[in-house]
């Protein structure tokens, strides 16, 4: 059972992503409807039919037949849908939440200077130009 739920929940997920939504698969009757009724009066394919309703075809096809305009507001994948969200974050400014943070002063030192035990340094290979 939970297989199945899980199912489920991730095709309507799936829909959900490609901005289909329930609406739009409650109207697929009246796609087909209309989809023989076109290939009854026109004599139109599937093909014709999707690019008159929802591709290059629609707008001259909506200005050549008004009288159809309440049947194509009914077909599915009609409506615009737009998701915006906002974050705001908020910063809370009050004196006294802000404590002073004290720095302690340690006067021991964690450092010593060794003198160098590379023979290169004895030669005095390293040292610098001299003026002459």
């Amino acid at each position: 059972m939970s297989r199945l739920v899980s199912i489920s929940l991730s095709f309507v997920i799936l829909l959900q992503s490609f901005g289909i939504s329930l609406y739009d698969i409650s109207q697929i009757d009246k796609f087909i409807e209309h989809a023989q009724f076109h290939s009854e009066q026109y004599g139109d394919n599937v093909f014709v039919f999707i690019s008159k309703h929802y591709g290059e075809l629609k707008a001259i096809h909506n200005e050549e037949h008004q009288e159809e305009k309440e049947d194509h507001e009914q077909l599915p994948f009609q409506q615009q849908s737009h998701f915006s969200s906002l974050t705001a974050l908020v910063l809370n400014s009050q004196k006294e939440d802000f404590k002073t943070v004290e720095i302690p002063e340690y006067k021991s030192h964690n450092f010593f200077y060794q003198a160098p035990s590379s023979s290169l340094h004895s030669e005095g290979i390293l040292q610098p130009p001299r003026h002459s």
